[in-house]
């Protein structure tokens, strides 16, 4: 299996998944962003204490690519710090935007790596990165 198809399965399973997309109660921390060029809209929120994003969920619509990249980010950041969630969502922005290349470095973003062919896709580089704004911004604000 080519590592296309494989990241395209992972794509898939992820957008399918529905275990993290619910509202979050309780929740420390709410955000809402929306993609206006295509539709795309999402509401984040996050429980976190002491520092450690303890769980974190998210509810809205939108296609598959951005469906799926919340999902793995909040996978990705449950039990983490927030100093450590910021880090891993920066570097998947440098991943998309093609800053950082390294797959040693971008294997920390565990099934989001699958999204890095995105960047040859600029329409969808907005769907791609809609959940890590949103939860980057919530997170630096800390609403």
């Amino acid at each position: 299996m080519d590592m296309n198809q494989l990241y395209s399965d992972i794509i898939l399973e992820h957008n399918q998944n529905q275990s993290n997309k619910h509202e979050l109660n309780p929740h420390t921390l709410q955000e809402h962003g929306h993609n206006p060029s295509c539709g795309d809209d999402i509401t984040l929120q996050a429980d976190i204490e002491n520092g450690i994003v303890k769980n974190a969920a998210y509810t809205g619509h939108g296609c598959a690519i951005s469906q799926a990249s919340a999902d793995m980010m909040i996978d990705l950041i449950k039990g983490k710090s927030v100093k450590e969630a910021l880090r891993l969502i920066d570097l998947f922005l440098a991943m998309i935007k093609r800053e950082e290349t390294d797959d040693d470095k971008l294997e920390d973003l565990e099934d989001a790596i699958s999204l890095k062919n995105i960047s040859n896709m600029p329409a969808r580089v907005k769907c791609a990165v809609l959940a890590w704004h949103t939860l980057k911004d919530a997170l630096e604000e800390g609403k």
